[in-house]
């Protein structure tokens, strides 16, 4: 699905494209569109992390705001850690939190006109499962040490199997960048082009039947004006459920990675 350049990226572009053409070329890189050296989920992943800096400034200094946002939300987090990652959760809260909020916002952002969701296009996924996958393994690094929390993936075996099992474990512990970067990217870019797809096929239907008639026009432009509303519920539906699993993997994760033994 072609990507609909918006006027934010362009703005984006233009103000930083210099600096962006110049560190790129420092990394020997080429970008795919060199008039677009920044693109478009890029800019909408900063946007993000600039709208939540500056709502995290607000809510410190609005102690109303901070009783019906951030306690709620901190609770939701904390109820989801102390369920799956044992006596270690509470010390995970902002990770996990950060990024489930992260998430959240990313995947909305494409409600709102001129704007995409960043976790529709794969790379932001992926940064967010990699991220995840660094922290989990230091925390279990870090409360376990590095001897321990190795031996852990032989799950305890006899030395004759435990070489095969470590090396399952190995590929199991890899396969979890994969399952968190598939699961977000799939359902939003998903979510996205159902929307785009079946408004552009009514929106069709309407204009055709505008051509026809303008009675049979306005009767057939109904039904597209009412569709979007039936997609942006299923939208939100959508990414409260992707954020709310990229609160609990996390959480498990962190729980099996301190766990004594796997």
């Amino acid at each position: 699905m072609e990507e609909h350049v918006s006027p934010i990226t362009v703005f984006v572009n233009h103000l930083l494209s210099p600096l962006a053409n110049a560190v790129l070329n420092a990394l020997h890189l080429k970008p795919e569109d060199p008039n677009l050296p920044i693109p478009q989920h890029v800019v909408m992943a900063m946007l993000v992390l600039v709208i939540l800096t500056l709502l995290a400034l607000i809510v410190r200094t609005r102690q109303i705001a901070e009783l019906l946002l951030t306690n709620p939300m901190r609770v939701g987090v904390r109820d989801v850690l102390d369920d799956a990652a044992g006596h270690h959760a509470r010390s995970f809260v902002h990770f996990v939190g950060s990024i489930s909020i992260f998430v959240l916002f990313s995947n909305l952002m494409s409600l709102f006109p001129m704007f995409s969701a960043p976790t529709g296009q794969k790379t932001v996924p992926l940064a967010c499962a990699i991220l995840t996958f660094l922290y989990f393994n230091f925390q279990g690094v870090h409360h376990l040490g590095v001897g321990h929390y190795l031996k852990n993936f032989g799950g305890g075996s006899p030395l004759w199997i435990a070489w095969l099992i470590f090396i399952v474990e190995i590929i199991s512990t890899l396969a979890r960048l994969l399952s968190l970067t598939v699961r977000l990217y799939a359902n939003i870019f998903a979510s996205d082009m159902i929307y785009g797809l079946f408004l552009s096929l009514l929106t069709g239907i309407s204009v055709w039947g505008w051509n026809k008639s303008p009675v049979l026009g306005t009767a057939l432009g109904i039904f597209p004006a009412l569709v979007p509303l039936l997609f942006i519920v299923l939208h939100l539906l959508v990414a409260f459920i992707q954020a709310f699993i990229f609160t609990v993997l996390p959480s498990v994760y962190l729980g099996m990675a301190t766990a004594e033994e796997h």
